[in-house]
C-alpha cells in the first residue's frame, strides 16, 4: 500500500470535508465578531417604586371590594346568619331571639346590649349601624305610639288614608322599613292610586301579617275612580287591561262564557283553566256583571 493512496478521496468525501471547513470558517467568525457577553440591566429605582405603589395601591381597592360591607339595620330582625356576621355568640344571638318571641321591641344601643349582653367593645363596633324606626311624629301623640306597638287596629274613622299616606308614616309599622315603604309608594303612583286595601297584595314583599298590620292603621278612604268592565260582554282586548289576566287567560274566560251562556257571579272565573283563584279578589276590583245582550 503506497503512501500517496492515503490521501486519495473520493467525490463524497471531498464534498464533505469542503463543507467542514466552511462550517469551521462560519462558527470561528461568530466566535470572533458577535459579543456574547451579558450586560447589567440598568433599573430605574424611581420608577420602579411608583409601579411598586401602583399595584400595592390597586391590591388595597381590590381587597377594599371584597370587603364585606355592613348596611344601617333593625337589630330587631337580626337572624342566627347576620349575629354571626356581626360577630355575636350563639348565647347572645338567642337571647335577643327570646326577646323577641315575646313581641317586645329594642328600641335603643343601650336596651340591645342588656338583652342581649354583649361586650362593650361589640357594641361600639355594631351600634353606629343600628337604624330604628322613627315610631314618633308630631301627628302623632304617646297613645297612638303604644297602638303602633300593640298593633291594635283603629276603627275607620281613625284610619289615615292609604292614598295620601306617606313613607315616613308606613315605617311606623311593625315590618315596614324603608325599601317596603318606598315599594307601597312607587306602586301607588305608578297604579294612579289603590281602588282597596286588597291590591297591597301586590307590592313585592309584604306577607300577610305585614300587610293586616298596615291595614290596622290604614285604609283606602279615596279610592281610585275606574271604569269597571262588564264580564259578561268584555272583548279580549279590555280583559287584558286587568292586572292578572294575559290573553291566554282572556281567551279562556270568553271560552267559559260562551258555554256558560254569561257568568251569573264573578266567582265562577275560579273554573276558567289557570286563572290564578289567589288573586280574585283584585280582578274582581275590574269587573261588574250584567247581561249580554
Amino acid at each position: 500500500m503506497s503512501f500517496k493512496s492515503q490521501f486519495l478521496f473520493s467525490k463524497a468525501q471531498r464534498n464533505g470535508i469542503f463543507l467542514l471547513l466552511i462550517l469551521i470558517v462560519i462558527f470561528q467568525c461568530i466566535y470572533f465578531f458577535i459579543d456574547f457577553s451579558s450586560k447589567d440591566v440598568q433599573v430605574n429605582k424611581e420608577d420602579l417604586s411608583r409601579f411598586v405603589r401602583e399595584v400595592d395601591s390597586l391590591k388595597e381597592i381590590e381587597l377594599e371590594k371584597r370587603k364585606t360591607k355592613t348596611f344601617p339595620f333593625n337589630p330587631n330582625y337580626i337572624t342566627d346568619y347576620k349575629g354571626a356576621v356581626l360577630g355575636m355568640s350563639n348565647e347572645e344571638i338567642d337571647r335577643l331571639l327570646e326577646f323577641r318571641k315575646q313581641k317586645k321591641w329594642i328600641n335603643s344601643a343601650k336596651q340591645f346590649q342588656e338583652v342581649t349582653r354583649i361586650s362593650d367593645s361589640l357594641l361600639k363596633v355594631i351600634s353606629p349601624y343600628f337604624k330604628f324606626p322613627e315610631r314618633l311624629a308630631n301627628t302623632y301623640s304617646k297613645t297612638n305610639f303604644d297602638t303602633f306597638i300593640n298593633n291594635k287596629s283603629k276603627p275607620f274613622s281613625q284610619k289615615l288614608d292609604l292614598n295620601t299616606v306617606t313613607a315616613r308614616q308606613l315605617q311606623r309599622i311593625n315590618g315596614v322599613g324603608k325599601v317596603l315603604s318606598d315599594r307601597i309608594i312607587k306602586f301607588r303612583n305608578k297604579s294612579g292610586g289603590f281602588i282597596a286595601d286588597v291590591q297591597l297584595q301586590d307590592v313585592y314583599g309584604l306577607t300577610p301579617k305585614v300587610i293586616d298590620n298596615i291595614t290596622s292603621y290604614f285604609t283606602v278612604k279615596t279610592p281610585k275612580i275606574i271604569k269597571k268592565i262588564n264580564l259578561n260582554s268584555a272583548t279580549v282586548d279590555y280583559l287584558v287591561t286587568i292586572p292578572h289576566i294575559d290573553y291566554d287567560l282572556a281567551y279562556e274566560i270568553i271560552e267559559q262564557r260562551k258555554l256558560r251562556e254569561g257568568y251569573k257571579s264573578v266567582e265562577e272565573l275560579k273554573k276558567v283553566k289557570d286563572f290564578p283563584i289567589n288573586k280574585i279578589k283584585i280582578i274582581e276590583l275590574y269587573l261588574h256583571l250584567e247581561k249580554e245582550n
